[in-house]
């Protein structure tokens, strides 16, 4: 493949912990090929086994953050029958996305379309802006869309909101998308990386062990699989930690907090 065509998403990994995935298919809008999934689902995995990251940043090169799944692949990855292939492939991406520990902000350079629009409703976050704007297509194309996305959708933006974009299937403006809950900040884009810079700074000074806890039991408390038994041993193991034993004295002596993640 020539550099103009790009190429699959880029890992880097920062000093202070954070760890940043850039889409780099920028003449064709970003969008995702197969390969493009499977280096995802890699460096998510790097990221989360990586004790020194603290926080993802998924973002994109160019003018629009992404255009969802090539759907020159899609009747393709739809018929193939080969042991490799992976016909929920998109869908396990966006969940391996959602299931991180870490905390996760999605840093939308610009807009989103298809399948980029719930990749971008896994992270924790989502900061966008001015001008871009979200569509989901699937009622245009003829596909219902998978049940995990459904799902994201109306547990985080509620039942009207998730038909409105995928039964109308209308662009919807960045505007709208704040007053919907879509996005959780919207600036210039000579703002972009500041107002990311905000969210990073003040999710990386909570403690690690807390934070990715309560990630979790959010996230399933959502979802409606909220299981007691585990959430208690969350909270055991962050009464029982280092961390909170620092944060104490840290509140305590009025100074900021060291947090090592146990």
């Amino acid at each position: 493949m020539s550099s103009a065509e790009g190429g699959p998403p880029r890992l880097q990994m920062a000093a202070d912990g954070c760890a940043t995935i850039t889409l780099q298919r920028p003449r064709h809008r970003n969008r995702l090929h197969r390969d493009d999934l499977l280096a995802l689902q890699s460096q998510f995995a790097q990221a989360a086994a990586n004790p020194a990251v603290r926080l993802l940043v998924l973002t994109a090169e160019g003018p629009v953050f992404c255009a969802g799944f090539h759907l020159g692949e899609l009747e393709a990855s739809s018929s193939e029958d080969t042991a490799s292939a992976d016909p929920q492939l998109f869908e396990h991406t966006v969940d391996a996305l959602e299931a991180l520990p870490l905390p996760t902000v999605a840093r939308l350079n610009g807009s989103v379309y298809g399948g980029a629009t719930d990749l971008a409703l896994a992270c924790d976050f989502r900061v966008g802006v001015a001008g871009m704007e979200l569509r989901m297509p699937a009622a245009r194309l003829g596909l219902h869309y998978y049940p995990r996305g459904l799902q994201r959708y109306v547990t985080r933006l509620g039942l009207q909101a998730a038909k409105r974009l995928f039964l109308l299937a209308e662009a919807v403006p960045a505007d709208e998308l704040l007053h919907i809950g879509y996005l959780d900040e919207l600036v210039g884009a000579d703002m972009l990386d500041a107002a990311v810079q905000r969210l990073a700074l003040a999710l990386e000074a909570g403690a690690p062990l807390a934070l990715r806890g309560m990630k979790q039991s959010l996230n399933e408390i959502a979802r409606g699989g909220l299981d007691p038994a585990t959430v208690h041993l969350r909270v055991q193991a962050c009464a029982q930690s280092a961390d909170l034993h620092e944060g104490l004295a840290a509140f305590a002596a009025r100074r900021a907090p060291r947090f090592v993640g146990r």
